[in-house]
C-alpha cells in the first residue's frame, strides 16, 4: 500500500519491443546495444517520504521489483535501478529509473522543506493558554499554546517538516480558534455580558 508504478507516459510498445525482438523498439539503444531505460511513476505518502521505505512495484512485463525509498525523498526524486531497463541487444541492460511523485496529505501541506498546518484550538486554550496534541508525521506531540493565542497565529515545531537539500524543515502550525459547534447557554450568557462591559473592536 502507499506505492503505484504508473507507465502512461511512455511508449510501451517501442521500450519494451527488444523484449521478443520485434516492435518498433526492436534493436534501439543507446550505443552499443545497450537496452533502453525504462521510465516510470511512483506515487508514495509524505509519512514514506520523510521516513523512508520500501515499495513492491510490477512492470509491464510482469517483472517485480523492491524499490528502497530513501529517508528524506523529495518530490520528482529520481532512482535509478541499474540493469533493470530493457535488454540490450549485445549490450547490457538500460536502467529503471523511478521518479518519485508525493501525493497530498490531508493535514499537512508542503512548503519546501517545512510543512503547514491549520491546528483547531478551543476557547479556553486560546483565551487561558496551555498544551495541546498536535499531529505530525511521526505521530502526535505536544505543543504549548500561549496565554491570549488569536487566529492566524503561526506557532513552530522545529525539525518536524519535510527534507529538501539534505535538511529538514520545521511544522509551521496556524491556530483557528474554534467554538463548540453547539454554544451552550453559559457561553452565550458570558460573550452577551463581556460584550456589554468591555466592548472592542478586533483590529482597531
Amino acid at each position: 500500500p502507499g506505492g503505484r508504478a504508473s507507465f502512461d507516459d511512455i511508449d510501451l510498445e517501442e521500450i519494451f519491443g527488444a523484449f521478443g525482438g520485434g516492435g518498433r523498439g526492436a534493436g534501439r539503444g543507446f550505443g552499443g546495444g545497450r537496452g533502453q531505460d525504462v521510465r516510470a511513476t511512483l506515487d508514495i505518502s509524505l509519512e514514506d517520504a520523510i521516513a523512508g521505505t520500501t515499495r513492491r512495484i510490477q512492470f509491464s512485463d510482469g517483472r517485480m521489483l523492491d524499490v528502497a525509498i530513501p529517508k528524506g525523498a523529495s518530490e520528482g526524486q529520481v532512482i535509478r535501478l541499474k540493469g533493470q531497463g530493457a535488454p540490450g541487444r549485445g549490450g547490457q541492460a538500460g536502467d529503471a529509473l523511478i521518479e518519485l511523485r508525493i501525493q497530498p496529505h490531508p493535514v499537512f501541506k508542503r512548503d519546501g522543506a517545512d510543512l503547514t498546518m491549520d491546528l483547531a484550538v478551543s476557547v479556553p486554550d486560546a483565551v487561558l493558554g496551555g498544551k495541546i496534541q498536535v499531529p505530525t508525521p511521526e505521530g502526535a506531540v505536544m505543543m504549548t499554546i500561549p496565554k491570549g493565542s488569536n487566529s492566524g497565529k503561526v506557532l513552530r515545531l522545529k525539525g518536524r517538516g519535510a527534507h529538501a537539500n539534505g535538511k529538514r524543515g520545521d511544522l509551521l502550525a496556524k491556530l483557528v480558534v474554534t467554538l463548540p459547534e453547539t454554544p451552550d447557554d453559559e457561553l452565550v450568557r458570558f460573550a452577551t455580558e463581556w460584550r456589554e462591559r468591555r466592548p472592542y473592536k478586533p483590529g482597531r
